[in-house]
């Protein structure tokens, strides 16, 4: 008589090569294989100058949209500032966008607040960042290519100064 194999025996098999690491080695993206093209709202730097995603095309940009209310946030940040030290320069950069309703200034508090230096600050109007990122949730993190195409989105905090986000982001560079 054939033995019968279970659907909890089958998921089981399949989920094990994922139980094998734990989540904190594993690469933070899941990379797309067809990049799409973002839609920009308008994106306001700390000068005051408006910006477009398409201003920082030619370069790998982790896109991190963020607020100072989102505990998540908060606590992710001291690892993007450390990423960009690490790995930031003219081919990678954090883009960080604050969508604070209180704008860029409240953003600017929190960054002097914690002792954030190294990452620049980006601040937009929430609704445009939503409508355009279609994003459910904060944090959310964007993997942005050179031609400026998404190519991975991940939805949650991370550990983004680990060895396994430092590592998948180096072999994007």
């Amino acid at each position: 008589m054939p033995h019968r194999i279970g659907r909890r025996a089958v998921l089981g098999g399949l989920a094990t090569p994922w139980l094998a690491l734990p989540a904190f080695a594993r690469p933070p993206f899941r990379l797309r294989g067809d990049p799409r093209p973002l839609l920009s709202p308008p994106i306001l730097d700390e000068a005051g100058k408006t910006r477009k995603l398409d201003d920082f095309t030619g370069r790998v940009i982790l896109l991190n949209i963020w607020a100072t209310w989102c505990p998540p946030c908060r606590e992710e940040m001291p690892a993007l500032d450390r990423l960009e030290a690490e790995l930031g320069g003219t081919g990678f950069s954090v883009l960080p966008l604050c969508i604070d309703a209180e704008g860029i200034d409240r953003g600017r508090r929190f960054y002097d607040e914690i002792g954030i230096v190294n990452l620049p600050l980006y601040w937009a109007e929430p609704v445009r960042v939503q409508l355009a990122l279609a994003f459910i949730g904060l944090p959310t993190t964007l993997l942005i290519d050179r031609q400026g195409r998404e190519i991975g989105r991940r939805q949650g905090p991370v550990a983004w100064d680990g060895k396994a986000a430092t590592g998948q982001l180096r072999s994007l560079l």
